[in-house]
């Protein structure tokens, strides 16, 4: 059977492939420690307990027909307040659109801004853009980033090819670094959006900054999460924030994000989801719109779960630090925000036990799964190439206890490797 030329060429994504193999791993009983998902193990990182029981009374008050299809009001309401109150953003109910998770309100937003033939500017790493962009036909501009930036994409990197450019989609805390922009990074980048605007003839087609900020909540010690808007108020009129409940509360399963933005590409927006019918069920929308709304008891949970997750990276940073002092191949950049710790591990070059020579990444991924029982994602599944020897960790599933455990066994493992002369 013939199917269209764009579901012929989009592929599945890479960190669900891997996702699947190292599953089907885990279930023929091989111990391992997996660390490549960006979700929660619910044992670990349950919902707050008052969002649980608002959920519940929820449906009891059998609030199980359609929700209407923006988001119900009083969520819509609740998530401007929070916003205003909380990052100092003023975007009215009407701004608001509800969707299930993150997800459907990235691709609505593609599909509202991005025609066949326009051009994407999205960096690397970055998450999913590339099979946005197949979606949508456009022409992609991929900017490779730097360990020496944390990985965030800077304005002199950017400037050269922001000339005609419809989308620019930017995410920070960055999936899948864990790291933020510098307010003088976003800044600089600011400045050429709005210049590139301003170049442009009246009536044409704005070039839009696509703005996931969904770990927002999530940073870290003296880290500070900046926005565009907030930088420059003249970038309200072309930025579209991404956010949502998933992961600052460990709730990516109840499904429910939301976007805000320019007030005619929202109702654009609506209308997609609408026809997809992407929104959250009906309980969860009313039960979010209640919790949002008691601000401390939000702030109480918002710290508890920073606590819990900074714990995590602190201890990953620390055991790899070690490592590195004992002269392993070993970087991490230190945890500022987000659920994860980006790690280089660089194995190219040494003898396996076996007498095999690790010569690729893949070589040391299959190693670390092998030997060690660690499993990671390479940044080559966020559009760098295979070479960079870069890898993203994920604290979503790890408990404290098994971290000292986890280094125990990949020192061993490292320690069985031997240099190739």
């Amino acid at each position: 059977m013939k199917v269209s030329r764009m579901a012929d060429g989009l592929t599945s994504s890479a960190i669900l492939i891997l996702a699947g193999e190292i599953r089907e791993k885990i279930e023929a009983g091989i111990d391992i420690y997996n660390l490549t998902i960006g979700d929660f193990n619910p044992e670990i990182f349950p919902i707050p307990e008052e969002l649980k029981r608002e959920i519940s009374i929820a449906y009891q008050q059998n609030h199980t027909n359609y929700p209407v299809s923006n988001g119900m009001l009083e969520l819509r309401e609740a998530i401007s307040r929070f916003t205003s109150a909380r990052e100092g953003l003023d975007y009215q109910a009407d701004e608001i659109l509800v969707g299930s998770g993150a997800r459907p309100m990235i691709f609505s937003a593609y599909m509202s801004l991005v025609d066949s033939g326009d051009t994407l500017i999205y960096p690397a790493p970055s998450w999913n853009n590339n099979y946005y962009g197949h979606i949508m036909g456009a022409k992609s501009i991929v900017i490779p980033t730097q360990p020496e930036q944390n990985f965030m994409l800077s304005a002199e990197d950017l400037a050269p090819h922001i000339e005609g450019a419809n989308l620019l989609a930017l995410c920070s805390p960055l999936n899948p670094t864990g790291t933020v922009f510098s307010k003088e990074q976003l800044s600089g980048i600011c400045e050429l959006v709005l210049a590139e605007n301003k170049r442009r003839a009246e009536g044409a087609k704005p070039l839009y900054l696509l703005y996931d900020q969904i770990y927002w909540n999530l940073t870290y010690g003296e880290t500070k999460h900046y926005n565009p808007v907030s930088l420059y108020p003249e970038m309200r009129q072309y930025t579209i924030f991404i956010d949502g409940i998933s992961k600052a509360f460990a709730a990516t399963g109840l499904r429910l994000g939301w976007a805000f933005g320019p007030k005619e590409v929202i109702q654009k927006m609506k209308t997609i989801t609408a026809h997809i019918g992407a929104w959250p069920a009906k309980a969860e929308q009313v039960a979010t719109g209640r919790f949002l709304s008691q601000l401390e008891l939000v702030d109480r949970r918002l710290n508890d779960m920073r606590e819990k997750v900074y714990a995590r990276l602190e201890a990953f940073y620390k055991g790899f630090q070690t490592l590195k002092a004992k002269g392993y191949p070993i970087e991490a950049i230190a945890p500022q925000a987000a659920i994860y710790l980006t790690v280089k591990i660089d194995l190219n070059g040494y003898l396996q036990p076996s007498g095999k020579l690790i010569s690729s990444n893949e070589d040391t991924h299959a190693y670390l799964l092998e030997e060690a029982r660690l499993a990671l994602v390479p940044f080559s599944s966020f559009g760098m190439t295979e070479e960079i020897p870069w890898y993203r960790l994920s604290i979503g599933t790890a408990r404290l206890e098994d971290i000292p455990v986890i280094f125990e066994k990949l020192e061993a493992a490292l320690g069985r490797l031997l240099p190739h002369n």
